[in-house]
């Protein structure tokens, strides 16, 4: 380990000061105050993989967009909480352009990115049915919604869908949704981390069974039409992203600027709840609100209690981008496209070097390459991983960390630059030559 490229002692120290109690344990934010204080002391960049942050130019589309409704002066007013005229049409438009379902512009709500969207249906759900006090997460997932959860002071369940594909995901849903206090069930598709991809039977499996026990899915949508296997990217033309909204009216689904349009720091996503579901009466919700409908709950108490709307100059950003790609100006898959490339390469680097990929495949096909993949080290725990990794240059999450099963670590690819990809090989065979002869515990 002494001989690694980066100072032991000074991360050691850092460990220390950020007070972290265990290393590969960590959050996702505290590995991002870690390694942003070790660069800064040592002046050595990390191949960074621990967050999923665009490595992408924003799209001018929604820059310039943006910078005419400053100038127009929408700083100066409270945008409605449920969103303004112009994006709610291109919502519903792009939601059938590319999921061919069918919603009023009513129920697509902007939120203060997904983070907001999920939050406030956390606690929407949760209180819609008195003796329905618990969610169950579809895992691996989003580090950060399990935080939600805590903060909220609520109670969920998880399970690894890695053993539970297909068929099998019926019956596993049964066992939970069979006890009677599930009010909602949460996924990612594409998976984040393990990128697997829910099959359009699988979706019907969810939907069906939510639909039978009148369980609230949610659908995260953070890296729409991502699965690069398939050309997701022509408007109105199948195929289609896959969606659980083919099969329940009991759905709300989030959609991200995020990642598709790499519009992360102005916080706006999309909420889209089903028409049915918005417009539905909950007496316990009510109560404990002072609402009337679902959706008016969520908008008109929740949103306007969290945020009170969204950013005013987002929206319109958020709107022209929207617009651009319902009428196939915009080609917003073709430019993440890089993200698929590049984990293509990374993956071969690790495989080169003594690792293997956690999450192979996709039932019969092999994983796809995009946002995310996974690995894992031979004899090493993922949190032994971690933190052994931070020592030669290379920052991750444990795969604990998202609800996994899986021994291993989640490798974020938007962050690394092709330009780091020579010393990320480099930073791999010297870690491999150290654990063969011993030196890596």
């Amino acid at each position: 380990m002494n001989n690694s490229p980066f100072n032991r002692e000074v991360i050691d120290k850092k460990i220390k000061e950020l007070r972290i109690a265990n290393t590969g344990k960590a959050s996702i934010r505290e590995i991002v105050a870690l390694v942003n204080q070790v660069e800064k002391e040592t002046g050595l960049k990390y191949i960074r993989m621990e967050m999923g942050v665009p490595g992408l130019p924003p799209s001018e589309i929604g820059v310039n967009a943006e910078i005419e409704a400053l100038k127009k002066g929408v700083a100066a007013i409270y945008p409605m909480v449920d969103g303004i005229t112009p994006l709610k049409e291109e919502a519903s438009k792009f939601v059938k352009n590319f999921l061919d379902i069918s919603v009023s512009p009513k129920v697509c709500i902007p939120t203060v990115g997904s983070m907001q969207g999920t939050y406030a249906a956390f606690m929407a759900a949760s209180n819609a049915v008195s003796d329905k006090d618990t969610t169950l997460f579809i895992d691996p997932g989003f580090p950060v919604q399990k935080q939600q959860m805590m903060v909220l002071g609520q109670k969920y369940e998880t399970f690894d869908v890695f053993h539970f594909r297909g068929e099998k995901l019926r019956v596993k849903l049964e066992e939970y949704f069979s006890k009677g206090n599930i009010c909602a069930v949460v996924y990612s598709n594409p998976n984040n981390p393990a990128w697997i991809c829910l099959t359009e039977d699988e979706l019907q499996i969810i939907g069906e069974t939510a639909s039978k026990y009148d369980v609230i899915v949610m659908e995260d949508l953070a890296y729409f039409c991502m699965d690069f296997r398939e050309d997701l990217s022509k408007p109105g033309e199948a195929p289609f992203q896959p969606t659980v909204a083919k099969y329940t009216d009991n759905y709300i689904l989030f959609i991200s600027s995020s990642k598709i349009f790499s519009y992360a720091g102005q916080r706006c996503g999309l909420m889209i709840i089903s028409d049915s579901l918005f417009s539905r009466d909950y007496p316990d919700l009510q109560k404990r609100f002072g609402g009337t409908d679902f959706g008016s709950t969520i908008t008109l108490r929740l949103l306007y209690a969290l945020s009170s709307g969204t950013g005013h100059s987002s929206q319109y950003a958020m709107a022209a981008m929207l617009k651009e790609a319902n009428e196939g100006r915009f080609n917003f898959v073709e430019k993440v496209r890089e993200y698929g490339e590049k984990a293509k390469v990374m993956k071969r680097l690790f495989m080169e070097n003594g690792f293997d990929i956690v999450y192979k495949n996709d039932l019969d096909k092999p994983v796809a390459d995009g946002f995310y993949f996974t690995v894992s080290y031979q004899g090493m725990t993922g949190n032994q991983l971690v933190e052994n990794l931070l020592y030669y240059g290379i920052s991750a999450i444990a795969l604990d960390n998202t609800g996994s099963r899986e021994e291993g670590i989640r490798a974020c690819v938007s962050f690394v630059r092709r330009d780091q990809f020579g010393d990320l090989e480099e930073r791999l065979k010297l870690f491999n030559e150290h654990f063969l002869s011993g030196k890596v515990n």
